[in-house]
């Protein structure tokens, strides 16, 4: 499985929107790394999401994008920022027979997923900025770490889109 962790786009603070919004400078990168993503010809067979508004924004733009079925995408709290990274492991592990996968969240919990997935050991650490993607390949059912990829952040996405 072809397993692509996003961060979401800029948010409003709290203050300004309790509900965190995407900003119009979030949107544009979300849709800027969505574009990229077709140019690179990845397309999703499951998209998951957090509940929190920016991250399902974030699902939805980049879905839209790619011609996934918004009613397709899948919410789990397993993707809340400080959700345990295991559960959201065994969250997927029950779509095994999905090829490429995207998760849209937040921090913490995409960099404890990504090293979770990638190392039984000690904690490795990826860096994620708002927008930004990274690929991790994992084969579920021989429950070996994972390899990471590749790891894009919002100016590569950028030049790819064009």
């Amino acid at each position: 499985m072809e397993i692509y962790l996003m961060q979401h786009g800029q948010a409003f603070s709290e203050e300004a929107d309790p509900e965190r919004s995407l900003t119009p400078e979030g949107e544009d990168q979300i849709l800027t790394s969505a574009r990229a993503l077709v140019k690179m010809g990845i397309l999703f067979d499951l998209v998951v999401s957090s509940p929190k508004k920016r991250a399902l924004q974030t699902a939805r733009l980049t879905a839209g994008t790619l011609n996934y079925p918004l009613d397709g995408i899948k919410v789990t709290e397993t993707l809340n920022p400080t959700a345990l990274p295991v559960e959201a492991i065994g969250f997927l592990k029950a779509y095994e027979d999905k090829t490429r996968v995207l998760l849209a969240g937040h921090l913490p919990s995409l960099g404890e997923i990504a090293s979770e997935l990638l190392t039984e050991g000690p904690r490795v650490f990826i860096h994620f900025e708002m927008g930004g993607l990274c690929r991790i390949d994992v084969d579920f059912p021989r429950g070996e770490p994972g390899e990471l990829k590749w790891s894009l952040l919002p100016e590569h996405l950028r030049l790819i889109a064009g």
